[in-house]
Order: structure tokens, then C-alpha cells, then sequence
């Protein structure tokens, strides 16, 4: 059966984006990168909410013509061009990429997905999207790559959610400070 993992940069304060809005403390860098590659070895559809998918889908496209990009976000762009993303929204009517479609029911697709053969599936980005998943019952897997930062406020990672027993799968520290976390989800099963 396939997974759900959510992955998602946190400050060690817990938020996932400073008050603004801003994301320029996220971690980054070749072990960064390097980590997330080998993540996504293991991934083949990746999921996404509305409040991220705009500014996700133009970014990585242009990327993919920037001939003075990085590297390592060339060989994500071109890893993103090729994998189907699912774009959950009840209000957003078209998706103009081509590995893209829109889905209104959350806990239908995901189901329906986990029973497809393949690979992973990954979420990105956080707060209320997240937050639905896990009050859904549909997150298998949490990914938080904790920056050596604090934020003093913004929006936090989880909104909502009951009291949820975690396993730790694996802690990664990373030489720039910032902490690979990864947890699965005690479901009770």
C-alpha cells in the first residue's frame, strides 16, 4: 500500500512561515538537496492544497527555462515536470500544467490512491492543507525538516488537530543546523 507523507520546512519555534509570509529561512543547501533527492526516490505523485499550488506550479516551470538556474532546482523542476500533481481545491476550476488535475474530495482520492500500485505520495506545503489531511486520517508519514531558526510568530504548522501519538522513524541532523524529522502517524492499526 502506498504512503502519504507530508513534508514540510518548520523554524524550531514551529512555524512555517514567518508573519509576513516570507520562507527565506528555510533550510537549503547540496545536503539539503541531496536528502530530498533520495526522499523522492520513494515518491511518484505529489499532492497539493490551493494556498500553494499557484505559486508552486509557476515557480518550478519557470525553472525549467531559466538557463542560469540552480542546479539542483533544475533537476527538481524537471523531476516535478514529469510526476502528476493533484491539486486539491473546491474552488480553483483549471489547472494550466500539463502533469496537473484538480480534485475536490480529499479523502476519496487519497484512499483511491493508496490502493493504486506505484509509488509514495507526498504533500507539500502545510498549515491548513496539512492539517485537513491528518484530521482526515490520510497521513501515513510526517517529513519536517526543522531550520536552525526562530520566527517569533507566522503561521504555524498545525492548526486544529487532537492529540496524535507519533513514532520516530529516523532524526537526520545536517551539518548547516537544521534537523531531518521523520514520523509515522500511529493510526492504532
Amino acid at each position: 500500500m502506498r504512503k502519504l507523507i507530508v513534508s514540510v520546512g518548520m523554524s524550531l519555534d514551529g512555524y512555517i512561515a514567518a508573519p509576513k509570509g516570507e520562507g527565506d529561512w528555510i533550510s537549503s543547501g547540496e545536503e539539503i538537496w541531496t536528502h530530498m533527492f533520495n526522499d523522492l526516490a520513494d515518491v511518484d505523485t505529489v499532492l497539493l492544497g490551493s494556498n500553494t499550488y499557484t505559486e508552486y506550479a509557476g515557480y518550478w516551470r519557470s525553472v525549467l527555462t531559466n538557463p542560469d538556474a540552480d542546479p539542483n532546482e533544475r533537476k527538481y523542476a524537471q523531476w516535478a515536470d514529469r510526476t502528476p500533481h493533484i491539486l486539491f481545491s473546491n474552488t480553483v476550476q483549471s489547472v494550466d500544467w500539463a502533469n496537473s488535475r484538480i480534485t475536490r474530495d480529499p479523502q476519496a482520492e487519497v484512499a483511491s490512491l493508496k490502493q493504486q500500485s506505484g509509488k509514495n505520495l507526498v504533500a507539500w506545503g502545510a498549515g491548513e492543507f496539512a492539517s485537513a489531511l491528518l484530521r482526515m486520517g490520510l497521513v501515513d508519514e510526517l517529513r519536517i525538516t526543522i531550520a536552525a531558526v526562530l520566527l517569533g510568530g507566522g503561521l504555524p504548522l498545525f492548526q486544529g488537530i487532537d492529540r496524535t501519538k507519533l513514532k520516530t522513524i529516523e532524526v537526520r541532523p545536517l551539518k548547516n543546523g537544521a534537523v531531518i524529522l521523520r514520523y509515522g502517524i500511529n493510526t492504532g492499526k
